[in-house]
């Protein structure tokens, strides 16, 4: 739920005129149009209506310790939003239409999806009554499902998250999940191809198995506008085919960036499309193209498909969808053949992904926050925090909010990125807070100590080895109204805790055979709570190295000092 929009305001809450009452599973709805509710699970109810012009499903429920407001935008989740706030615009190329009212405990008190991307919503607490009141508007038809089940909010928004995805995600190959690099933070726009090269090898022999080329390629200016975006020539990678070969040959994947909506006014290809223009980015030197226009389309489609199809590229880092997604949008011209921003987005998106993948069948195509939606998953295999350089916390939330809303499609972290003399057990803890994403990096890896070195490649190395368990089990954070302090995956035989925070650990799972505890505090007492039997101890510090090896009675287990950046393994028959 991602564009504000800033004329609605309700003060005081009102319920919206010409509603009517609708009963279901103890919920009291009001809605328009032709609407029936049904229940799908215990504690789940899908509510439909249909009807002409605008539609509303609006409902209240006791907000009873009540603790966070979870939403899968950037710094969206914690506090408590007033009823009167203005409500938020989701569309498919901004947002997701997905929330939670999460309580004590961790549970959802109420968490609602829509099955549509273009919905307007609102949700805050009612002053008048102590109540948290939802509502989902939209225009002819509207879906949603409201989850009062008291589960696991992480439960009940992997639920609603299978329930868009039937069919819908695009097939994902397996270096989408693997750890990569990024030129962004380490180079800005100083890309050649002697200094990507550089940073591919080196970061082959950590573990970095893919390279994001970012801003920068396709222009010698470098004052960080977009006025040269549009043209999508290799100004900066001269030779570009046997460039991307060679990084092919250190066995690297190889994706490069696009400002996809851009057409700058400083390239040839303002001339052609420059009257096409859905808005104007004048702080930018650019404008926003219009996708409803087939020559839009074929020319953009043409520009991004070029670095697979001629260039041998793995794929794309497709940039700045959101720029498609605007409150207010000028009537199409002649030549327009979508009636909305929207169908023009997907037809684009759509293009580009059957271009690459006929050429490359395991490319590639990166996306980020905000644009998430789940009608993007059959076009992006994955997704990336936004920007928050050096913000180990914000990255760890960000990412954890992401996976509870992406469905099937990875979620990378925003690139890392550290001062040069930033100690090896910090470099750890920044790859800690983002344990359950694919990590990206973004420095210069020649001018690494050994120390640093070796912390960034034993943390690689956990990532690569428990990918499974980290990326694709289970996902259990806690306490989202305190930015995941711990956060838990379950996987079939091997659990794995990332502690933030002085917290203890909670080991009763009878399932686990490898428990992995990853410190990101100060604190390095682990204290473990609710285990029984014997499990074999190995402590690493924050550069793997190992600094003891023992058993211990989990039923009677003093705390385990496990080194800030450290690893604890334990392991049990």
């Amino acid at each position: 739920m991602s564009e504000t929009v800033n004329d609605i305001w309700e003060p005081h809450a009102p319920a919206a005129a010409g509603l009517r009452p609708l009963h279901a599973e103890g919920l009291d709805l009001r809605v328009s149009g032709a609407a029936t509710a049904r229940t799908v699970a215990d504690g789940v109810v899908e509510v439909n209506a249909e009807g002409e012009g605008e539609l509303r499903i609006e409902w209240r429920v006791p907000c009873v310790d009540a603790t966070a407001f979870w939403t899968p935008e950037p710094r969206g989740t914690g506090w408590l939003p007033a009823a009167w706030s203005a409500p938020r615009r989701t569309s498919l190329a901004g947002g997701a239409p997905i929330a939670a009212l999460i309580g004590t405990g961790d549970v959802a008190l109420c968490a609602v999806a829509a099955e549509r991307p273009d919905v307007l919503a609102g949700a805050g607490v009612v002053e008048e009554t102590g109540e948290f009141r939802f509502w989902v508007q939209a225009a002819g038809r509207l879906t949603v499902r409201i989850d009062t089940s008291g589960r696991h909010f992480a439960r009940c928004l992997a639920d609603l998250s299978a329930w868009w995805g039937s069919g819908r995600a695009a097939d994902i190959p397996e270096a989408a999940r693997r750890p990569a690099y990024s030129t962004w933070y380490s180079m800005h726009q100083d890309i050649t191809p002697e200094r990507v090269e550089t940073q591919a090898a080196l970061g082959k022999e950590l573990g970095l198995d893919v390279i994001i080329v970012d801003d920068g390629w396709m222009t010698a200016d470098r004052t960080r506008g977009y006025a040269h975006c549009g043209d999508w020539e290799p100004v900066s990678l001269p030779d570009t085919a046997a460039h991307v070969r060679r990084v092919h040959e250190l066995g690297v994947r190889y994706l490069i960036w696009y400002a996809l909506p851009f057409i700058g006014k400083d390239s040839a290809a303002y001339q052609k499309l420059g009257r096409y223009a859905l808005a104007d980015a004048a702080h930018l030197g650019a404008i926003v193209a219009d996708p409803r226009y087939p020559e839009v389309r074929d020319f953009l489609t043409d520009r991004l498909a070029r670095a697979v199809e001629e260039w041998g590229m793995d794929g794309l880092k497709v940039d700045f969808v959101d720029c498609f997604a605007r409150a207010e949008v000028p009537e199409p011209g002649p030549g327009a053949d979508c009636a909305g921003v929207d169908e023009g987005v997907e037809r684009l998106l759509a293009a580009v992904r059957r271009r690459i993948t006929a050429a490359n069948p395991e490319a590639m195509v990166e996306h980020r926050q905000p644009y998430v939606s789940p009608g993007l998953w059959p076009y992006v295999t994955m997704v990336r925090a936004t920007d928050c350089p050096l913000s180990p916390q914000e990255n760890r939330q960000r990412t954890v909010d992401l996976r509870l809303a992406a469905g099937p499609v990875p979620v990378h972290s925003d690139m890392l990125m550290w001062h040069p003399a930033e100690p090896p057990e910090q470099i750890a803890c920044h790859l800690i807070n983002v344990l359950f994403a694919v990590p990206q990096i973004s420095v210069d890896l020649a001018a690494q100590s050994t120390a640093q070195r070796e912390a960034i490649a034993f943390w690689l190395g956990v990532f690569r080895t428990h990918l499974d368990t980290l990326q694709l089990a289970e996902l259990r954070p806690a306490r989202p109204d305190l930015g995941y302090p711990l956060v838990t995956a379950v996987g079939e035989e091997t659990v794995a805790v990332a502690r933030y925070a002085a917290l203890p650990v909670d080991a009763s799972d009878p399932g686990w055979r490898t428990l992995l505890v990853a410190n990101a505090d100060a604190d390095p007492d682990v204290r473990l709570t609710g285990g029984s039997g014997t499990a074999a101890v190995t402590v690493q510090d924050a550069r793997g190295r190992i600094v003891r090896q023992s058993e211990v009675e989990l039923d009677r287990a003093e705390p385990i000092p496990v080194p800030r950046g450290g690893l604890l393994t334990l392991r049990r028959d």
